[in-house]
Parts: structure tokens; C-alpha cells; sequence
């Protein structure tokens, strides 16, 4: 996969790639800032990607570009049969990435179908202060716990109301919102 950018926006998409488990990301800037060069160290192309070079990537993603140079290379990479995404230009993706709170293995998203970024993003602020970093914990305990519950066989229903149970002893709930609050698990 690739990344073509240029500035924090790209940093981030970066971020986030690596976060989600990419391995083996091509950055690609003409123009990077020294956040970007610091991010990608010895895989960043200074320059942006030529036509050839497009023809290596299954998926593509663009920030902090003017839109006709994101346009054309967009172009370029579908010509090549890939995916592209250019950041909050709804026109110029085959895809969209969703706004997402990360916590160790439990993965919160919101996603408005490229509709409104904004109330994407803020939405993920709301989660990223509700969810905190000791969410990472509690799904490790809930993940060991619902081993051993499953050492004995058991219906789902089951596996479901030890989980509830387990959260409602330690109150984990009590700062989420009322209305995810009363939502009961779905294993």
C-alpha cells in the first residue's frame, strides 16, 4: 500500500496504517513536512509517485494534496486497477476510512459514508474521552474470562450474561452514555 502527502493530515493517515497493522507502507511526498519525513524515515519517496510506480499498489491513500494533482493521480492509480482514497474528497474515493478509537484490541468507528467528516471526527473525540486507554485492559480481562467460560460448553446467551455480569460488577459503564449503557452484550 501506499501514501502520497505532504503535511499532519498525511502523519496522521500514516498513524493510523501502522496502528491498524499495515507493515509495508510506501510514503510518497514532493513536498514533505518534517513531521512526514520524521514518520516515514527510509520510506520516503520524495517526489510523488510516477505512473509506474502506481502499478505495485492494491490501495492508495492521499492527503494534504491540492485536489486536481490528487485527481490525476487518482486517475492514474484506478487506470492501474487499485483503490484510492483522497482525504475529504468524497469524488475522488473508492472507499472511505472511518473515524476510529483504538484501545489495544477493541476498535471503536463511526463512518458517515463521506458524508460529513466533521461529525465523524467528533463523534471519535466523544468516544476517545468516554473510552479510555483502561478499555485496552478490560477487554483482556473480559477475553481471559470468556476463555475460561468457555472451557465448560455453554450457549452464547450464556457467554453473553457473564459478560454483562462481569461489566456491571466493576462498573465499567457508569461514564458511557445512557443510551449504550443500556445495550446488553452481544458476545
Amino acid at each position: 500500500m501506499a501514501l502520497v502527502g505532504r503535511g499532519d493530515i498525511a502523519v496522521s493517515r500514516l498513524a493510523w496504517l501502522e496502528q491498524g497493522g499495515a507493515v509495508h507502507v510506501s510514503v510518497f511526498s514532493d513536498d514533505p513536512s518534517a513531521d512526514l519525513e520524521a514518520a516515514a524515515g527510509p520510506r520516503l519517496c520524495r517526489h510523488l509517485p510516477l505512473a509506474a510506480e502506481l502499478a505495485g499498489f492494491q490501495v492508495v491513500w492521499m492527503a494534504d494534496l491540492p485536489v486536481d494533482v490528487a485527481m490525476l493521480l487518482a486517475d492514474a492509480v484506478r487506470a492501474r486497477g487499485a483503490l484510492v482514497n483522497v482525504e475529504d474528497v468524497k469524488q475522488g474515493c473508492d472507499f472511505h476510512n472511518p473515524a476510529l478509537v483504538r484501545r489495544g484490541d477493541l476498535l471503536l468507528t463511526v463512518s458517515t459514508n463521506g458524508k460529513s467528516p466533521g461529525l465523524a471526527a467528533r463523534i471519535r473525540r466523544h468516544l476517545a474521552g468516554t473510552f479510555g486507554p483502561e478499555w485496552a485492559e478490560r477487554l483482556q480481562t473480559l477475553g481471559r474470562k470468556r476463555t475460561a467460560w468457555k472451557r465448560r460448553a455453554r450457549p452464547l446467551t450464556e457467554l453473553a450474561s457473564l459478560t454483562d455480569a462481569t461489566i456491571d460488577s466493576k462498573d465499567w459503564l457508569s461514564t458511557v452514555p445512557a443510551g449504550l449503557a443500556d445495550q446488553r452484550s452481544e458476545v
